[in-house]
């Protein structure tokens, strides 16, 4: 049973996460154990490079997780993250999608996969949380 009774109350919850928020992440969908985020790329999340930094990647996939395993048990923390950069964007729109491998009884495995609007695959993420 999902501990958020709406999209808009999980938003609400995760209003905490000024990083992700300040940086333009959006809770996009949430069901049962997955979850949807996104971003518009923009010149804050641009390395010296023109690419799009790691660490903006990272959060997404970090806020994704967070939204799928807290909706199936709250609170959940990332434990260990395995991260994979793919390809370079070239849209202009970053989406991230959580889905759970496994829920055991103190942990849980998620596999986030991260795409543009071009259908790139631009990174891929296995986490491993921690359920307090």
């Amino acid at each position: 049973m999902p501990t958020f009774n709406s999209l808009e109350e999980a938003r609400a919850y995760f209003e905490g996460d000024r990083f992700a928020l300040e940086n333009g992440i959006t809770l996009d969908e949430l069901s049962g154990d997955s979850a949807v985020c996104s971003f518009e790329i923009g010149k804050r999340h641009r390395n010296a490079e023109g690419g799009i930094m790691g660490g903006a990647i990272f959060t997404l996939i970090d806020l994704a997780f967070a939204a799928a395993a807290n909706n199936v048990h709250r609170p959940t923390v990332a434990q260990q993250v395995s991260m994979n950069f793919l390809s370079e964007s070239r849209g202009s729109r970053l989406t991230a999608k959580a889905s759970c491998r496994k829920d055991g009884r103190t942990s849980c495995v998620y596999n986030v996969d991260v795409t543009d609007d071009l259908g790139r695959d631009i990174a891929q993420a296995v986490v491993t949380g921690f359920k307090l």
